[in-house]
């Protein structure tokens, strides 16, 4: 595919800073998903995202993709043809009826403070205004980024492009060998081997349980197909509670082998946990949490880890709490209003 800069017209309102061979472009092809990898790997320890990525988990992200056009709302910055950074525009419905427009993107340790991440956002800003443009005004639109607490520089970028602080989640760990209260299953209810003739029904259940939660989006087919080609995709983990036929509540469980060989450690994540309303408040959660972690502990694992929405409306962080996680790092979402 020809290599396709951006057009000076959409780029003129963008003070770009003055560096030599600093050229933007657009997203080509698969080829650039090993660009993405190198930028990534190259400022996560400096960001403390530490986790591993695969061009295997880019891949399957971008095939199954919706709200955001790869050719135009993916932008690389490169030096004499190197690739130093990367952003992505979207956008996504959220089921209360606001319409949110997210900017992402990574810079190159050795390249930061350099005006990049200014020049950037601009971009992705007037990206989205351009989409958002196309929408009906029927409802609130936030422009949205998000980082968390060991990325002060984008905290500070964000604050003077006049976003605010809305709301903070929780990356959480807990020692597999910590004491674990004692638990029940409820009444009626049974745990059972995930079988692929539920994977659908799992899907839904969680969609529907997550419906109470901030910034829920309605699953779609693509999300689904997402789902079960994870690379990490390993319902023989799960713990999934059932009332006859009927999901109740889930958590679905996953180790991943990569990246417990990069950082050396032997950890299982407690993921993706709900509970449908009609089986809340009866200690559903709390049970499927503690077989989850008394399973890692057979397996071999040192730890168990997951994140948490800290203003979850069913107090999930007091239920992590009293099961021994602990806070290792927060996220924090900013928003402001479109113009």
């Amino acid at each position: 595919m020809e290599l396709r800069l951006l057009e000076k017209q959409k780029t003129n309102q963008v003070n770009w800073p003055d560096i030599e061979g600093l050229t933007f472009r657009y997203y080509q092809d698969e080829s650039d998903h090993q660009h993405l990898l190198d930028v990534f790997n190259d400022a996560k320890d400096l960001d403390k995202m530490d986790f591993t990525m695969t061009l295997e988990d880019i891949g399957n992200h971008y095939r199954h993709i919706e709200r955001c056009n790869l050719y135009t709302d993916m932008i690389f910055v490169e030096v004499k043809g190197k690739v130093i950074a990367y952003a992505r525009v979207g956008w996504y419905p959220e089921t209360s009826g606001d319409r949110v427009y997210y900017s992402l993107g990574v810079i190159r340790k050795d390249w930061r403070r350099k005006g990049i991440g200014t020049a950037v956002l601009a971009f992705c800003e007037a990206r989205l205004l351009v989409i958002a443009g196309e929408h009906p005004e029927d409802c609130q639109k936030y422009f949205e980024v998000d980082y968390n607490n060991h990325q002060v520089g984008l905290a500070s970028l964000a604050k003077d492009f006049g976003y605010q602080e809305v709301r903070w989640g929780y990356s959480m760990d807990r020692p597999i060998d910590h004491p674990l209260p004692e638990v029940s299953i409820p009444a009626g209810l049974e745990v059972r081997p995930v079988t692929e003739s539920d994977y659908r029904a799992i899907f839904d259940a969680q969609n529907e349980a997550f419906r109470d939660h901030w910034g829920h989006v309605e699953a779609t087919e693509k999300d689904y197909q997402r789902f079960i080609s994870d690379p990490v995709f390993n319902p023989s983990l799960w713990k999934v509670a059932w009332a006859q036929d009927q999901v109740a509540g889930m958590v679905l469980n996953f180790v991943n082998e990569k990246e417990n060989k990069e950082y050396n450690r032997k950890r299982g994540y407690t993921e993706y946990i709900s509970v449908r309303r009609p089986y809340r408040r009866q200690g559903l959660a709390r049970y499927l949490l503690v077989q989850s972690i008394k399973m890692f502990k057979e397996m071999g694992m040192e730890e168990t880890a997951l994140g948490v929405d800290i203003d979850n409306p069913n107090h999930a962080l007091t239920l992590y709490e009293g099961v021994g996680y602990q806070t290792q790092k927060t996220w924090t979402t900013c928003r402001k209003s479109l113009p």
